[in-house]
């Protein structure tokens, strides 16, 4: 169970999502009569930051990174001009995706490549012709796998992730392992493919690995989702079979593109199970225009002077850091990601989010504002700016982070004027009073979970309330995990977290309870997917009490 000031410190920021998205869906603060502005005279962001407006959804600035729910990355001119000539022509597919896997190998040294509708769609495509070995008549079948000799996928514990639902859609058995010698143990003539997260190093590190699965002729798959493209590819040098890409990341092509690299045979089988062709990948579909700007991106990558493009990263870092350094009590640090062997750590090389990071100091007890609060402000507020927040438990200080790679060149004097503006305000100190809960929680409830489109039913056994601090079971539909939160007045946020190998769900309860003490109502914050609503009723303890009988002796029937 976490401890009290974890969870605290969860609940404390409860996101404001809700709240902010529906004022912005009223429109305001935007234009008058929420049209468009004409693209005269209108820079391009300028004219993408409009069309948002225009249907009340206010844009953010990116200082936080590649993520998918902020739109990952900004393609470059190159691709939007690919994907813009690819789009006024028809092509045949498999002639495209033909010209497009030599054209890769070319351009990346792997033997072949081919265009997905994304990196997890290429892991799962992956994944079919590990399976299949190109034969439609299994591929048509999946994901029911009878009567199919490879069934299995071994991940290392270390690479379970939510990602890997990639994998796990096309049927598979997946074998987790936790050591090398388990590792051994799992490999058989079933297993169809080994799926590693890249930067794992040890004895489950891909060049082990590699060098056990070559024995038995298992191919490696390594997710390098987030990764600089690297040119020879350093994956495929250190054993892998393929390795998969986010196009809408590091390398800023379609973002609903993705790029897998490996041998031709495994590729076409790929490519068989990929859309446009009928099977468990045609809901993957990947358009001329995204497998064309997709080659765009590679084509660019490679020619880009990556130390100049670093070097720009770093000057929008400086902005912000001397716009902020003049507060008394900050303190910041610009940290720039190594790599052994590399002669500047803006070459590129096999690292994830291979970017320089800011990041801002203070001591919450001065300023009365900690880092996740303050990010949440950001977020949440014009101008809308998104970064990173942590704790520095050695230090005691807290700090929000501004990661430069997917910013835009008028960014930096904006998030640094904003980041100032922010920690100059002068706040009063927080009061560590609590107010005195309204109810005792501590019994059995009856929780009815309302979701978008049904139902559950749910309990929670509170087992202790040590004043405004609660703590005890939740039982979920598959489940039962700690929740603990606490209660001030008549206002109760409790936590728990449902936890899969490579999965986790939040719930963060928060409502309130009725004078009488035996109702809570209120909304449920479920993290990525968003809210639901409950209410929970106590259940009365049954007043039956009737004696043991203790049998004296071994039972006479069953």
């Amino acid at each position: 169970m976490p401890s009290r000031k974890e969870v605290l410190k969860m609940l404390s920021v409860l996101p404001l999502g809700a709240a902010a998205g529906s004022r912005l869906a009223k429109g305001e603060g935007m234009k008058g009569d929420g049209s468009i502005l004409s693209a005269s005279g209108l820079s391009t962001r300028a004219m993408g930051d409009e069309a948002f407006r225009r249907i009340g959804v206010e844009p953010v600035i990116n200082c936080r990174g590649t993520f998918t729910i902020i739109g990952g990355s900004l393609e470059r001119p190159q691709v939007r001009e690919a994907m813009e000539a690819a789009s006024q022509s028809y092509v045949q597919y498999d002639e495209l995706a033909e010209g497009i896997g030599e054209r890769l190998g070319e351009l990346t040294g792997a033997e072949w490549g081919m265009v997905s509708a994304g990196c997890a769609a290429a892991m799962k495509h992956a994944t079919a012709a590990c399976v299949t070995g190109g034969n439609p008549e299994k591929l048509i079948r999946i994901p029911d796998l009878t009567g199919f000799n490879k069934t299995e996928v071994i991940i290392p514990r270390h690479s379970r992730n939510a990602y890997d639902h990639a994998v796990r859609n096309i049927g598979v058995d997946v074998i987790t392992v936790d050591s090398e010698e388990e590792f051994k143990l799992a490999l058989s003539s079933r297993t169809a493919m080994i799926y590693l997260l890249a930067g794992r190093t040890g004895p489950l590190g891909l060049k082990n690995v590699a060098k056990i699965a070559a024995d038995y002729e298992v191919p490696v798959l390594v997710d390098a989702a987030a990764e600089d493209l690297t040119v020879p590819n350093a994956h495929l040098r250190d054993g892998a079979t393929m390795v998969c890409y986010s196009g809408g990341k590091a390398l800023r092509g379609p973002q609903c593109a993705g790029l897998l690299l490996g041998p031709k045979n495994l590729m076409q089988a790929a490519w068989q199970a990929s859309s446009p062709h009928h099977g468990p990948g045609r809901d993957n579909k990947v358009g001329r225009e995204e497998m064309m700007g997709m080659l765009a991106a590679v084509e660019a990558w490679v020619k880009i002077d990556h130390t100049k493009e670093w070097e720009t990263w770093l000057s929008w870092l400086d902005t912000i850091e001397n716009r902020v350094s003049d507060i008394s009590g900050i303190n910041t640090l610009i940290e720039e990601p190594t790599i052994p062997g590399m002669s500047h750590p803006g070459e590129t090389a096999p690292i994830s989010n291979h970017s320089p990071r800011l990041e801002i100091h203070w001591d919450p007890d001065r300023f009365h504002i900690g880092g996740q609060e303050l990010a949440e402000k950001m977020a949440r507020t014009k101008p809308r700016i998104v970064v990173g927040s942590g704790n520095d438990s050695d230090s005691g200080s807290t700090y929000i982070s501004i990661t430069a790679w997917m910013m835009q060149p008028d960014d930096a004097e904006v998030v640094a004027d904003r980041i100032h503006e922010l920690l100059s305000q002068k706040r009063s100190p927080k009061s560590t009073e609590k107010e005195s809960p309204a109810a005792t929680l501590t019994g059995r409830w009856k929780v009815d979970m309302q979701y978008y489109a049904g139902t559950s039913e749910h309990v929670f056994y509170i087992e202790q309330q040590d004043e405004n601090w609660v703590e005890g079971a939740h039982q979920g539909d598959f489940s039962v995990r700690d929740i603990a939160g606490t209660i001030e007045g008549n206002t109760v946020k409790l936590l728990s977290t449902e936890r899969r190998p490579g999965d986790r769900v939040m719930n963060i309860f928060t409502g309130t309870v009725s004078r009488d003490g035996n109702k809570i109502s209120g909304e449920v914050f479920l993290g990525e997917y968003l809210t639901a609503k409950f209410e929970a009723k106590r259940q009365e303890k049954s007043n039956d009490r009737e004696p043991i009988m203790v049998p004296q002796g071994p039972p006479l029937a069953t």
